[in-house]
């Protein structure tokens, strides 16, 4: 039988950066998936704290070399990997000089939100979706980590909905702990509007994007919603509550890959149907 695949995409991931919940599910949990008989595939951003050299990254040059129109400008995609060896896993970055080479992931040493926070996210969006068509890997699982990853779901549902290698998937959002302050710029939805995306489906995004309207537009495009956190922020909280999909509930270290892979079995027991 063949095996079903499962495409990571995260906000960080361990040892790469620092440990929080967020970087520790995305570094345990892909290994936990693979060992249970899954094929998977990871992605992070190539923030410029990562270390090239102490972590192995190297470019690979039959993926890179694409240009990512951001906002009317032209972006170079470049990609690299690095491997963890104790869990026979490679990582895929998504790097590009103007948004990942700041020595910060989404704010400077002053806690100062990056003012591009948003183009980041398209970009990095768009890099990961146009890498895995480059790579021919049809997932049948896309499980999204952290907020930087939450144009993903929309991007799968709107522009790639009849892209073949994405004809299969089912997409879920891991919702965590880690909001921002300043809201992205008022200015997202038309530059997602510009890459073809459909105005009414950003209605979420439509008056302000702060940390609840970009996990709101999320969670609308994807099948299933997992809560990362034992605390997420109330209002988030009772927005997924009224939402009418599958969702799990905080799961504690114990059995989370057990229980995150069960909740991705019943995904692929429907699509069967």
């Amino acid at each position: 039988m063949e095996s079903k695949r499962v495409l990571f995409v995260s906000q960080e991931i361990m040892p790469y950066l620092g440990e929080t919940r967020l970087s520790k599910i995305s570094r345990d949990l892909p290994q936990g998936i693979q060992e249970r008989g899954k094929e998977i595939r990871t992605f992070m951003p190539r923030y410029g704290s990562i270390n090239e050299r102490r972590n192995q990254l190297h470019e690979v040059i039959r993926l890179s070399g694409m240009n990512l129109i951001i906002d009317d400008t032209d972006h170079p995609l470049i990609i690299k990997v690095a491997s963890i060896q104790s869990a026979r896993m490679q990582v895929y970055f998504i790097d590009n000089d103007d948004y990942f080479q700041r020595k910060h992931t989404v704010a400077d040493s002053a806690g100062n939100e990056y003012d591009d926070n948003d183009e980041r996210a398209m970009f990095f969006a768009r890099g990961v979706i146009e890498t895995v068509r480059k790579l021919r890997w049809s997932p049948d699982i896309v499980h999204c980590h952290g907020w930087m990853t939450s144009l993903v779901p929309l991007y799968l549902r709107t522009l790639y909905s009849d892209d073949p290698v994405f004809s299969k998937i089912k997409t879920i959002y891991s919702v965590y702990n880690n909001g921002f302050k300043k809201p992205l710029k008022s200015s997202l939805p038309d530059k997602l509007a510009a890459d073809g995306i459909d105005k009414g489906a950003l209605k979420p995004i439509s008056k302000i994007t702060d940390f609840l309207s970009l996990t709101q537009l999320a969670t609308d495009n994807s099948d299933g919603i997992i809560i990362g956190c034992e605390k997420i922020d109330d209002q988030v909280r009772k927005y997924l509550a009224g939402l009418d999909k599958p969702l799990l509930d905080f799961q504690g270290d114990e059995n989370y890959i057990d229980a995150y892979n069960d909740f991705y079995d019943k995904f692929l027991l429907d699509s069967k149907k």
